[in-house]
């Protein structure tokens, strides 16, 4: 059997948890801040888990993360 590629955009932006979850940061935290609250810009700050119906996709992507 083959060596499996890591996709190299989403071993960036995804990594995994001591228990297989798969860990993401959230999106719209990069510009256009001034307009958003400061509870929105807070609660944006935190890692998130990857949902269930897109586990299966990113683990494939990051077999070795």
């Amino acid at each position: 059997m083959p060596k499996l590629k890591t996709h190299s955009g989403a071993a960036k932006r995804f990594s995994k948890t001591g228990t297989g979850k798969i860990k993401r940061g959230q999106t719209k935290t990069r510009h256009i801040l001034t307009s958003k609250s400061p509870k929105v810009k807070r609660k944006l700050g935190r890692t998130l888990l990857v949902s269930d119906g897109d586990h299966a996709k990113v683990a494939r992507m990051i077999p070795y993360a």
